[in-house]
């Protein structure tokens, strides 16, 4: 079969709930592919997306004039910058969307800020929100895994962290979700524009926080971000690129992805007794397991973007210099030539670690360590509240978020039975 003749529509409601299909013919059959409703080449096995991640002279973030920027999405983006002109601060290039030296730069701020030593201290936090969730639900015997445990354990814990009140991370909620929204490339421009209104409501929700951090140094997350100066630079970080990483780096980066794994995890767990039962046998030692699994089969990150900065070969086709590759890191993880059994949860997984999940190379998550913390705390507290447990509904079909970059699973109503 040609390339031309590889009907994959990411873009269609069936294939963005199960992707998985579609990762495999493209694995099998066009491992190099050129997506004729982006115009982007999507790259889908694991070897050769870890290679371009690794490869930052020839893949490279900075977004060259775009081949699949159509004359309505650069119309579109003008009214949204003129927007964000008009009534908030227009983001600058998040960390995730720099290259070398500036990437580098601007890296050391955050790996000080998100350091070991820190995140390490942030365990008791997690720990103690994972109790005052359970707390409100346990008794019920039911309840929708996704709303009562999966989105706030990590909206909170990151909240505390960026100086945001408790009882306002349902709206920060409602932020991220119209931020990563129009990340997914599914908006029409009309609902484009909505995300940017109400990106910009939390621009002027977080002004008002840095402003006093300035004055007021603390010990949280966000005081270091807005308090270190990057010695290259010889200066903080502006407003506008404080707001750009709030949202891309801290909120969506580092509560998006938790959540969608702590939801990926429990459904899996639904499909899999066996593995359950394995769990419960030993947390100690699956747990972390679980948490691997989880990110690899539920890839809260199904796939992000580098441009070709030269014309590279691969596979027999030619990514032209300046075209926009989509590495995807959900059919990576799929990929039967480097997991054995790959579609299947298996807590005993000799490679599971190797997961890009979170990417690699110097664009590696760097809220990975607090992911990992979290999910496995999330993952430990449901063992050791929970005997048993079953979807509500055993035939239920899993619903997604419509997005063409990240994987978020809507609701996961579940009966359980609690640990005397």
């Amino acid at each position: 079969m040609s390339t031309q003749e590889i009907d994959v529509n990411f873009f269609d409601p069936e294939t963005n709930n199960c992707p998985y299909h579609a990762y495999k013919t493209l694995r099998d059959e066009a491992p190099v592919w050129l997506d004729p409703r982006t115009g982007m080449y999507v790259v889908s096995r694991y070897e050769d997306v870890r290679g371009i991640l690794m490869d930052t002279e020839r893949f490279v973030n900075q977004r060259q004039a775009s081949r699949v920027a159509t004359p309505e999405m650069v119309e579109r983006q003008k009214k949204i910058i003129a927007l964000y002109k008009e009534k908030g601060w227009v983001p600058a290039p998040t960390l995730a969307g720099r290259d070398d030296p500036n990437h580098k730069e601007m890296r050391g701020l955050f790996d000080h800020a998100f350091r070991p030593s820190r995140i390490k201290q942030l365990d008791p936090i997690v720990e103690g929100v994972a109790q005052e969730l359970f707390a409100k639900f346990i008794d019920e015997g039911r309840c929708d895994w996704v709303r009562a445990f999966a989105v706030p354990l990590p909206l909170i814990v990151i909240g505390v962290q960026m100086g945001a009140n408790q009882e306002d991370i349902w709206q920060i909620k409602a932020w991220t979700d119209a931020w990563v929204q129009r990340l997914g490339m599914m908006q029409t421009e009309e609902e484009a524009l909505w995300s940017t209104e109400m990106e910009i409501e939390a621009q002027h929700y977080f002004q008002p926080i840095f402003e006093r951090l300035r004055k007021q140094p603390n010990d949280t997350l966000l005081s270091d971000l807005v308090n270190t100066v990057i010695p290259e630079w010889g200066r903080t970080l502006t407003d506008e690129e404080l707001h750009a990483e709030m949202m891309a780096d801290t909120f969506v980066g580092g509560s998006e992805t938790s959540t969608n794994a702590l939801s990926g995890g429990i459904m899996l767990l639904s499909q899999y007794p066996e593995q359950w039962a394995k769990l419960k046998s030993d947390p100690d030692k699956y747990v972390p397991q679980l948490v691997e699994e989880a990110v690899r089969l539920e890839g809260p990150v199904q796939g992000l973007f580098r441009t070709a900065a030269v014309d590279v070969d691969m596979h027999g086709v030619t990514i032209p210099a300046g075209a926009i590759v989509n590495i995807r890191y959900a059919a990576a993880n799929r990929d039967e030539r480097h997991f054995e059994n790959p579609d299947a949860l298996d807590l005993d997984r000799p490679n599971s670690r190797s997961q890009i999940g979170f990417g690699a190379g110097v664009h590696f998550c760097l809220g990975a360590p607090l992911a990992r913390r979290e999910l496995a705390i999330g993952f430990r507290a449901f063992v050791d509240h929970i005997d048993d447990f079953e979807l509500v509904d055993p035939g239920m079909k899993f619903e997604y978020q419509k997005n063409f970059a990240l994987r978020a699973l809507t609701t996961l109503p579940i009966n359980f039975t609690k640990k005397k």
